[in-house]
């Protein structure tokens, strides 16, 4: 069962991974992180998990812009 919490997190996973995108960055690893949608009043959270060096700089590059 999908709960509001859990379809708002996926907005905004989606959200990031499409403005990323926009300035050609990709997270591999950008999900929801499992263990705060569990529980009976579950507190999404973002895992935006590892990235390659060149991923980092970019990411840097395009938050200073």
């Amino acid at each position: 069962m999908c709960t509001e919490p859990t379809r708002a997190a996926e907005e905004a996973r989606d959200e990031l991974r499409d403005a990323l995108a926009g300035v050609g960055v990709q997270l591999p690893s950008l999900g929801l992180d499992a263990a705060s949608l569990a529980g009976s009043q579950p507190r999404p959270l973002l895992e935006l998990g590892r990235c390659n060096l060149d991923t980092a700089r970019a990411l840097a590059a395009a938050l200073r812009k």
